[in-house]
């Protein structure tokens, strides 16, 4: 009687420790024809099936753990999908673990830079697209990983709790020594972090980081300083943000990128949105510039589907060769090749999203 007692009883616990923790599957499936002019230095025209136009698409498994006490124990793998192929799925979105409180959340592992977050929050086609913003790439051409300080890998990164709106990050990337870019033995390391306040229609947020890169058998620091706000009227929201990026090398003067952005979005009919945003791209670095376009319609057929089209338009000026983002018709790993230089370039896509 005893020992089936005992047995309740642990089984009793097992299960109470069971329903504290869970892990959830959840993902994005987008896919979309897109079609791109003067693309590639032949200025033929481009088109397919692509992927990603309104949401990359992913797949990610997230779970946590009530640790009791208001501690909790969290982890997320996350990783992009090539659906319209089937493949290229990997952990390199996030792969991170860490702790939860009532002190904040601190993560260990590979994920989004405090930077980025804080700019794609303004971005109204969020950073996905033949609309979406430009201005994080590697603007110098170091071919580094991460070059574009989307993510990083190795990073240790906190977030503090909100704070009747107040919020804020930091985060720091290790190196590792591991640096394969000649005269850049640091290259990797990441230092930034971000400010923010989020509370009713109001959004303001001051991000800035510094990247360890190389160039030309250099170092080279890629600092990243941007300041971006949104306000919801209800009937339209309307989103704006500065972004600089600047390269320094050892001994040498900086170059600058500076970029701007204004947007809105507005809901139509209760199951639609209408998206647009104009986009400069000064690149100082190169006595170049570029305007940018983009409007876009989304379509909810539920909650989780959703039908989308976007058409960009994207004027080169005085040398510039910037390029749109139409995946799987035309992108930054094409293999038609760049575009011709001042050369300007229309893009759409149509497609369907849907997510669980």
């Amino acid at each position: 009687m005893k020992k089936s007692l005992i047995a309740l009883a642990v089984l009793a616990a097992s299960g109470a420790a069971m329903a504290q923790s869970s892990v959830t599957l959840y993902g994005i499936v987008d896919a979309n024809v897109g079609y791109v002019n003067h693309a590639g230095a032949s200025n033929s025209s481009a088109y397919g099936l692509g992927n990603s136009g309104n949401a990359t698409s992913r797949l990610g498994f997230r779970g946590v753990e009530d640790l009791g006490g208001g501690l909790k124990a969290k982890f997320t793998l996350e990783g992009g999908l090539g659906n319209d192929v089937g493949g290229g799925f990997d952990f390199k979105r996030e792969s991170t673990v860490g702790l939860a409180g009532g002190f904040g959340e601190v993560r260990l592992g590979r994920e989004l830079t405090p930077t980025f977050r804080a700019i794609n929050k303004y971005d109204v086609f969020n950073a996905a697209g033949v609309g979406r913003y430009l201005g994080f790439q590697d603007w110098a051409a170091t071919g580094q990983t991460d070059g574009n300080a989307v993510r990083a890998s190795n990073m240790i990164t906190y977030a503090t709790p909100n704070f009747s709106g107040f919020n804020a990050s930091v985060a720091y990337a290790f190196d590792e020594k591991a640096s394969t870019i000649a005269g850049a033995p640091k290259a990797g390391r990441y230092a930034g972090g971000m400010v923010g306040y989020d509370n009713g229609p109001l959004s303001v947020t001051a991000a800035y980081a510094t990247l360890k890169t190389g160039l030309s058998g250099a170092s080279v620091d890629r600092d990243t300083y941007s300041i971006g706000a949104s306000y919801d009227f209800g009937a339209a929201k309307v989103t704006g943000m500065a972004n600089q990026i600047k390269y320094k090398a050892d001994g040498a003067s900086s170059s600058k990128i500076n970029t701007y952005l204004i947007g809105m979005s507005a809901p139509v009919g209760g199951v639609g949105e209408v998206k647009a945003q104009y986009a400069l791209y000064d690149q100082k670095a190169f006595n170049t510039k570029a305007h940018q376009f983009s409007v876009g319609y989304v379509h909810n057929l539920s909650k989780r589907t959703a039908l989308y089209g976007t058409v960009a338009y994207l004027k080169n000026k005085d040398g510039s060769a910037m390029t749109l983002d139409a995946a799987g018709a035309y992108g930054q790993s094409n293999t038609l090749g760049g575009i011709a230089s001042g050369q300007s370039q229309v893009g759409t896509q149509v497609g369907i999203r849907h997510a669980f």
